[in-house]
């Protein structure tokens, strides 16, 4: 499907003789001309790349801040070419043409040049390239369609409970996806996601096209679920990869305990049998991943530690243990940091202090008031689990 939007976007590059530039209308890059820089005698194009786009092709979409300033110039209403000035400001070195991708109506892309000047919007050429915007449109559209048909097979395939629909949604996704389906697999979960507002949309953002191992995805509970397809059955990079690329959509990643979209990682299995389990196994290790952020903010069910089990308590969080609410008010913040992190550490003072930069005097300091706070003693092995346990269940 790429290849076939990789030709359409390099006919309009030699129609206009300027590189071009597809983008899904969430700004989600899909394919792009190439750009020749121009040489000695001024031959080739001598627009060298600004800021955003070289930032479009790295990362593979814009940022939302750049798809702000374009739509500001009325392009998701716009049914012909639309000029867009430069504005170094915004990091717009050269101006844009945009040629809206439309099909009945509805924009599902956008088709970008950069813009010399040179270009009159009344050129027979820019006619010429609207038609090809529009084959461009109708075969998006199309493929809009068919993920959203994948997408609500997909959603019904991850029901834990559905008996014999359920059965019939998983042959049908197996069908839709051919041999995709037998392969390995491994499912993502990105939380929280919010639908596109878009009444035009499909809520399948970004396209599938622009992941192209991403073979399936639906909104469910709050959350993105996404099918990526593995290279080998027990590597999770390709899930990996697609989870940072799906967070990137979602919203700025996780920093510390500041909040925002993670991503989880089911184990990697082969076909579709057990997809309920690939999705609670996807969820459980996105909210692993809010409760003790990794630095990429994903993380897998693999290699979640306690929160396996901590995560198939109550949904809505567990109740913190009597024993352990005193000490996880927010006044005492340092002392609980500190046990949790001298239960981390196995109970060895001296990596305990060394941990937390502090005096071992000072720990033992601390954990004597973390035992007067909560009644229970340290020294005996079923009240450390009990706290160390109530201590990660509050993460969550």
């Amino acid at each position: 499907m790429r290849e076939d939007y990789q030709a359409l976007i390099d006919e309009v590059s030699q129609l206009l003789g300027t590189p071009a530039t597809l983008e899904a209308r969430d700004f989600s890059l899909i394919a792009f001309g190439a750009h020749e820089s121009g040489d000695e005698e001024g031959q080739g194009h001598e627009l060298a790349l600004d800021a955003v786009r070289t930032r479009t092709i790295l990362q593979r979409r814009s940022a939302p801040a750049v798809r702000a300033f374009f739509e500001n110039y009325g392009i998701t209403r716009a049914t012909g070419p639309v000029r867009i000035p430069p504005d170094p400001a915004a990091g717009v070195v050269h101006g844009r043409i945009c040629l809206p991708v439309r099909d009945r109506g509805v924009v599902y892309g956008y088709i970008w040049l950069l813009d010399d000047g040179a270009l009159d919007l009344a050129d027979p050429r820019l006619t010429a390239a609207m038609t090809v915007a529009e084959r461009t449109g109708a075969q998006l559209a199309a493929h809009f369609r068919a993920e959203e048909l994948t997408g609500e097979l997909l959603s019904a395939a991850l029901a834990e409970r559905g008996g014999g629909a359920r059965d019939e949604a998983v042959a049908a996704l197996a069908a839709a996806l051919g041999d995709a389906a037998s392969g390995p697999l491994a499912v993502v979960a990105v939380l929280p996601w919010e639908q596109d507002e878009d009444p035009g949309a499909s809520g399948q953002s970004p396209l599938t096209g622009a992941l192209p191992r991403l073979a399936a995805q639906c909104v469910r509970d709050g959350a993105l679920a996404a099918l990526v397809r593995l290279r080998t059955p027990h590597g999770l990079d390709a899930a990996r990869a697609a989870a940072g690329r799906l967070l990137r959509s979602a919203g700025p990643p996780v920093a510390g305990d500041g909040g925002g979209p993670t991503a989880g990682l089911s184990t990697p299995r082969t076909g579709l049998a057990k997809l309920p389990t690939a999705w609670r196994e996807a969820r459980a290790a996105a909210r692993a991943a809010a409760a003790e952020p990794p630095e990429d903010a994903i993380a897998a069910w693999d290699t979640l530690g306690p929160y396996r089990l901590l995560t198939g308590l109550a949904q809505a969080g567990p109740v913190p243990d009597p024993v352990v609410r005193d000490l996880l008010r927010p006044v005492h913040h340092e002392l609980a940091r500190t046990a949790e992190v001298f239960l981390d550490c196995a109970g060895q003072a001296g990596r305990s202090a060394a941990a937390l930069g502090i005096h071992r005097q000072t720990l033992y300091y601390r954990l004597t008031r973390v035992e007067r706070l909560t009644g229970l003693d340290l020294d005996e092995g079923e009240d450390r689990l009990l706290l160390h346990m109530a201590l990660k269940a509050a993460r969550l």
